[in-house]
């Protein structure tokens, strides 16, 4: 691999045609990002421990697409039902984090931002359902529970850690 300086690879690349932020603006920008994402794996790993996780999982997608299949244990709270029903299955102390179908679909976005304008703490689910069942992990549907296997383009087939 043949380096060459930043001017004669902005010349070039499109990659760095903008160029990177300092690192000082990196790490603010990254850190800012993991208070508002959680990630697929992170929350399964966090449920699977049992006891208390300290936050509820939202599924914000209509009730057609939660008897497809939802995360165990998520509570059913469509997007457009939050602000008449949030109070009352959703403890304001509690951190929320929501999901949607994936990451071609902004609902847990939506929902994130309804929640958090009512006074919620919360975080969105990366990747939404289809990570979820993509990455193996078990979820429910109207017909009972179901479990794939891990789709070796999105999760370790043979290791729980990634090592991300």
């Amino acid at each position: 691999m043949v380096m060459t300086s930043p001017t004669t690879a902005t010349a070039v690349n499109s990659v760095l045609r903008v160029p990177p932020a300092s690192p000082a603006e990196a790490a603010a920008h990254f850190g800012a990002s993991l208070a508002f994402h959680a990630d697929v794996s992170d929350v399964a790993s966090a449920l699977a421990a049992g006891g208390e996780y300290g936050f509820v999982v939202v599924d914000s997608r209509s009730t057609a697409s939660w008897d497809q299949g939802h995360v165990p244990g998520a509570v059913h709270l469509p997007t457009a039902l939050i602000p008449e029903q949030a109070a009352a299955l959703l403890d304001p102390a509690v951190p929320v984090v929501t999901y949607c179908w994936g990451p071609g679909c902004n609902g847990a976005t939506r929902a994130a931002l309804a929640l958090a304008q009512l006074g919620y703490q919360v975080k969105e689910m990366l990747g939404g359902f289809e990570y979820w069942a993509r990455e193996g992990f078990a979820f429910e549907t109207w017909e009972g529970g179901e479990q794939r296997a891990a789709d070796p383009l999105t999760a370790p087939v043979d290791d729980a850690d990634c090592g991300c």
